[in-house]
């Protein structure tokens, strides 16, 4: 693997900013909200900083689910900041509680200390190449004593049955692009040690499981068909890029079609959701 690289750029994620997957983002937004949400208290905050707010599918979900809060969205990426501008505006709860902006998270412009009294992030550090930078910033514009919810990927718990060799070496160089992109597909297991560098206090981080077999078909089918949509988003940059080829990619449907079928699939996957104060 490549040297990480320090800056950011639109190229530099995984997944790209098509439509289909636009639309992708929505959709696990939505699936993964009980799960995500399940121990988020904002009911306190008023001014929340949501960092990497992509296309707008967590603000959405936090505008609903707290209508104290007046939200401002970063992205560095015009595209998706346009995308969210459409969404947020067709959404009448958000009429006047929201503002984007396209912004580097390593660098914000905010000027002044304590602008926000919140901030969440949700799988954005997974695509940044200095995450202890970004949380360094973040505190930097938050007031004493204010929160800040982080919730990102730990890869390396992925797991399915039947056994699907293809998948798992496909998974590896998915993980492999992504960390040669800037990125961590591993984060989540460092968010701990990430916020204790930068100063954070009151640190805590809990893991989330999904671990779905025989006894609930069908959110296991659900999972399972959204896993696979998640695993193809990243097909074309893999081609391109020449970490897979055409002939792994077509086992991969194969044995996931077979994981689909099997009476007896497992799907397991942990990720890691951390709370921590500004002093």
């Amino acid at each position: 693997m490549t040297d990480k690289p320090h800056e950011l750029s639109e190229e530099k994620y995984l997944h790209g900013y098509s439509t289909e997957e636009q639309q992708r983002l929505y959709k696990q937004a939505r699936f993964m909200e009980n799960k995500i949400y399940s121990d988020i208290d904002l009911s306190t905050v008023t001014n929340l900083l949501e960092v990497g707010c992509g296309v707008g599918a967590q603000s959405e979900i936090l505008l609903r689910r707290f209508p104290n809060i007046f939200l401002t969205g970063i992205d560095y990426s015009d595209k998706q900041i346009e995308q969210a501008q459409n969404f947020l505006s067709s959404v009448p709860y958000a009429k006047d509680r929201f503002k984007l902006m396209q912004e580097n998270a390593m660098d914000m412009s905010f000027t002044s200390q304590a602008e926000f009294d919140g901030a969440f992030l949700c799988w954005v550090l997974e695509h940044i190449p200095d995450p202890a930078r970004v949380l360094s910033e973040v505190r930097r514009v938050l007031k004493p004593g204010s929160p800040i919810v982080i919730t990102e990927v730990l890869n390396s718990s992925f797991f399915v049955e039947p056994y699907s060799p293809s998948v798992l070496q496909y998974w590896l160089r998915f993980n492999d692009l992504q960390y040669d992109m800037g990125g961590d597909p591993f984060v989540g297991g460092k968010l701990g040690n990430l916020l204790q560098s930068v100063g954070y206090q009151r640190i805590t981080t809990e893991p989330k499981t999904f671990h779905l077999d025989s006894r609930n078909p069908a959110k296991r089918a659900e999972m399972i068909a959204y896993w696979t949509e998640l695993l193809l988003s990243g097909l074309p940059q893999l081609l391109e890029a020449g970490y897979v080829d055409a002939e792994l990619a077509d086992k991969v449907k194969e044995e996931m079609h077979v994981v689909a079928k099997s009476p007896n699939a497992v799907f397991f996957y942990t990720f890691i959701q951390a709370k921590a104060f500004t002093a």
